[in-house]
């Protein structure tokens, strides 16, 4: 990559092993990852052919993101207002949660943002990244190392904190629910149903609008397809407002150009500016 920089997807079993190898991988600077589980491989080898071939041309064509060129001197981790409320307002609603989807790129997107947001950050955080069983928590566990604030793979019925990053367990639908009162918390669900990604950025943003109307920031990252439109939309429809990776800066600009030229967008962001920008919003 330092020579002869050009777009690596990795092939890589579905072992935790497999999983670490993998996100080293991706750290040093491969674009996305496909798994292949080895105990059903006769049965889906002709699904894996056709996504192996579907990322490879849109990789062949998009080639590497332009990165912005970074001071040596330039701090990583955007800086607090001195007069920043402990909750921002948004009009006259509160935020009152943060809700990110992605697939392609998501890993290498994520380690740049969520290392930037401060250890007091006011809100909780709802992550649905496209990833299998046994990868989302060994990706959880290195992010939680370089962040300041705590992340996690969700587990059924963990409580929303401020500050806590939950990301949605491979192979299965995180959404928010209420639990009781005015707490809300996490509920996992293992059955397909009507989405083709486990775990759906559609199944996670619909929750959202459902719990939390008009008080979400809803963050669409670099992915290919356009998993999330569904739930960005109602998000949007309840009053939240909506933040897009601009097509520069994403791996894949494939769900972020379906919530942008759905009208749905409030600001289109290189991924450098995300951080910052959610930090003023909330």
């Amino acid at each position: 990559m330092a020579t002869n920089p050009v777009p690596i997807i990795m092939l890589s079993s579905l072992t935790t092993e497999g999983a670490h190898v993998t996100l080293e991988a991706l750290e040093h600077g491969a674009v996305d990852f496909i798994p292949k589980n080895l105990s059903e491989l006769s049965l889906n080898i002709l699904r894996l052919k056709e996504i192996l071939i579907d990322k490879i041309k849109v990789l062949a064509r998009r080639g590497l993101p332009r990165r912005p060129v970074r001071s040596a001197c330039r701090t990583v981790t955007p800086p607090l207002p001195a007069a920043t409320p402990a909750v921002r307002t948004t009009g006259e609603r509160r935020m009152s949660i943060v809700a990110i989807g992605t697939s392609t790129g998501g890993p290498k997107a994520l380690q740049e943002i969520l290392p930037s947001l401060p250890k007091e950050f006011p809100l909780p955080i709802v992550i649905a990244q496209h990833m299998p069983p046994n990868f989302t928590g060994p990706f959880a566990e290195r992010l939680n190392q370089l962040s300041k604030i705590e992340v996690r793979e969700a587990r059924e019925g963990d409580v929303l904190k401020p500050g806590v990053a939950l990301i949605a367990p491979g192979g299965g639908h995180m959404r928010v629910a209420r639990k009781r009162g005015i707490e809300a918390s996490i509920a996992i669900s293992e059955d397909r149903e009507n989405f083709i990604y486990r775990p759906s950025v559609d199944a996670l943003g619909l929750s959202v609008a459902e719990l939390f109307p008009g008080r979400a920031l809803g963050v669409m990252l670099t992915g290919m397809g356009n998993d999330g439109l569904k739930g960005f939309t109602a998000l949007k429809k309840s009053g939240s407002r909506i933040f897009a990776q601009n097509e520069e800066s994403c791996v894949v600009y494939g769900m972020p150009k379906a919530v942008v030229d759905a009208g749905l967008v409030d600001k289109v962001l290189p991924l450098d500016e995300i951080a910052g920008e959610i930090i003023n919003s909330v």
